[in-house]
């Protein structure tokens, strides 16, 4: 073999093969600085979604991005690198074979100096054992909450990235399945992996249109409510085809093909009362309904011109949602129509979102402020069950040096007797 022809396969995509794990890349490899922004991407499945992917992209500010995936090869070197006409150093994927990659010096690193990390599809449970208790968790959640940079992921990347996630060591569940058994051996949900303030007390759901998956969402939540019924619950799905990107400020952008196709995105909360299943128990149907349904849906369709978005903050729609109530009778889901606005929070206010008012930095590190086109007369600061951490009475700085990473409740008295309720993300 040439000389010259080992140059033009190392040009191209380099490609070497060990007993842990596969690596490509395209483009300068090289550490380079630049500013990479905070922010969240959620892909559904199937196909990825351009208007998505080039948001992610561009949060990476030029830098080099590293997919990572524990199947596969490698179908996202041209699709980053060429086709989507965003610049970047470099995009590399390493596809690890083993668990023994995850202490690979060489893996450690190139996690450790990338600008944006994507997470591919597959199997979800491959990433909990190849992740979860080695040093690629401890990367990947400083990426995240020190450098502020941003992450995505889809299908079971998207998977994993809540607070709670479904494992699928068992396999795959199907809405019947889950329903009519809450216990199914397959029916598996963990926590304690990726730290995503945004997405605490949070699962997400893949391929919601494929089939559909609604029944078996209601279900995972039924089962995170257990550890803590004083706490509200979240659900984050998307339909294969569909982009959810969430910026620093916990707004949600929601792209895809509407009205050419049904592109759907679904924000679920627990209702604002916390009511518990009445029937919740092994190989018995599931039963969670009440005299208000047990679960706040919002639908927001994907559109291109990326006008459709919700705030995370206040868990409202800002443009293009719709509301439904969910409820389960004897493992049947029920679902109707409804009209939401806001749930009265656990300290007597109701959420009111008719002002611009804007926590920066949001996340933050050691101090924040408030701007607002009210008068400001009262902060109040919770942590996720309610008690009280912090009351100022000036929105200039505040110091939360003391504070844990997560994330905060912010409570804004305005003069015009307005309450308005923001989340904060306190990181490294």
């Amino acid at each position: 073999m040439s000389l010259k022809f080992l140059l033009a396969l190392l040009l191209v995509s380099p490609y070497c093969i060990s007993q842990s794990y596969d690596y490509y890349y395209n483009g300068d490899t090289s550490d380079v600085t630049t500013s990479p922004s905070y922010g969240i991407c959620l892909m559904g499945g199937a196909s990825e979604n351009d208007l998505g992917a080039e948001w992610f992209l561009n949060r990476a500010d030029g830098g080099n991005i590293l997919v990572l995936r524990a199947s596969g090869s490698d179908g996202y070197q041209n699709y980053f690198y060429n086709d989507l006409g965003v610049t970047v150093q470099s995009v590399e994927t390493i596809v690890l074979n083993n668990a023994s990659a995850a202490s690979d010096p060489f893996v450690l690193s190139r996690i450790e100096n990338a600008e944006a990390i994507w997470l591919a599809g597959g199997d979800q449970y491959l990433y909990e054992l190849y992740f979860k208790t080695t040093m690629i968790k401890t990367l990947l959640n400083a990426h995240i909450n020190t450098k502020g940079a941003p992450i995505g992921g889809t299908s079971a990347g998207m998977a994993v990235l809540g607070e709670f996630y479904f494992n699928a060591e068992n396999g795959t569940i199907t809405s019947s399945d889950a329903l009519n058994n809450p216990y199914h051996t397959n029916l598996t949900v963990e926590s304690d992996f990726i730290n995503i303030p945004i997405l605490a007390n949070t699962i997400t759901d893949t391929h919601y249109d494929n089939p559909d998956r609604k029944g078996r969402h209601i279900t995972f939540l039924s089962r995170m409510q257990e550890g803590d019924v004083n706490a509200d619950y979240f659900g984050i799905a998307s339909d294969e085809f569909v982009a959810i990107c969430i910026d620093g400020n916990g707004i949600a952008t929601v792209y895809g093909e509407y009205p050419d196709y049904e592109d759907n995105a679904y924000f679920i909360r627990t209702n604002c009362e916390r009511t518990q299943p009445s029937v919740l128990q092994s190989n018995t149907p599931l039963s969670w309904n009440g005299n208000d349904p047990a679960i706040l849906a919002c639908n927001i369709k994907g559109a291109a011109n990326g006008l459709n978005q919700f705030n995370l903050n206040t868990w409202l729609d800002i443009n293009g949602g719709s509301w439904e109530g969910w409820s389960v009778d004897q493992g049947q889901l029920i679902t109707e129509q409804i009209q939401h606005s806001g749930c009265i929070s656990n300290v007597g206010e109701v959420n009111i979102d008719n002002t611009t008012t804007v926590l920066y930095p949001n996340p933050a590190t050691d101090k924040f402020s408030i701007n607002s086109n009210q008068d400001i007369v009262k902060i109040e600061m919770y942590d996720l069950k309610g008690k009280l951490l912090l009351s100022k009475h000036s929105s200039n700085s505040l110091s939360i040096s003391e504070f844990n990473k997560g994330v905060y409740q912010v409570k804004v008295y305005l003069l015009n007797k307005e309450t308005v309720n923001r989340k904060l993300m306190i990181i490294d």
